[in-house]
């Protein structure tokens, strides 16, 4: 299924997941940049940049998480859509996952219902098995209104993932049927 607008399509479906991440410890990450194209900035420890046509790319599901009130949209590259389709792990190198994330507010106009609100962070998973073996194969990237977050934001992601997701290909996002 392609949906034209995912941002819509995210907040209007189903919440399907909750997720928190919190990391006890770091360890330094040295990683080469990422073969995703340059968009706004490079993030830290990874390289990793926004794919500038992300907003044409497929969803694969949406979530809702809790202890920051955000819905978010996740939409993936063509490589990551054929492994969710084939229901392929661990997800071939490639694949690029984008995680949209805004603040849920009430409806104006229907009381009861939810909108989203202000666009808070922008979140890239890219996977290449040799640039990024240290860390599961997946570069990780996040941004706000454009702009990479901290290193130390970056050292965190792949501490929870590895904590919470390991089995999955270190990957909480599962494809909405």
């Amino acid at each position: 299924m392609r949906i034209a607008n995912p941002g819509v399509a995210a907040v209007c479906g189903v919440v399907l997941a909750t997720q928190v991440c919190v990391s006890a410890g770091t360890s330094e990450i040295k990683a080469e940049p990422s073969s995703v194209e340059p968009g706004a900035g490079t993030a830290p420890v990874y390289g990793v940049t926004l794919p500038p046509d992300y907003r044409r790319w497929e969803l694969v599901s949406v979530s809702y998480q809790a202890p920051f009130d955000e819905f978010r949209g996740i939409l993936g590259n063509s490589v990551a859509i054929a492994a969710y389709r084939e229901g392929r792990l661990p997800f071939p190198d490639g694949s690029v996952l984008v995680k949209l994330a805004w603040k849920r507010v009430p409806s104006a106009e229907f009381s009861g219902a939810f909108v989203p609100g202000a666009a808070t962070t922008v979140q890239v998973m890219v996977k290449d098995s040799g640039k990024y073996a240290a860390t599961g194969g997946w570069g990780f990237g996040r941004f706000t209104e454009g702009v990479p977050a901290d290193a130390a934001q970056h050292l965190t992601c792949f501490a929870c993932h590895d904590a919470h997701v390991q089995g999955h290909d270190f990957v909480f996002t599962r494809w909405a049927r």
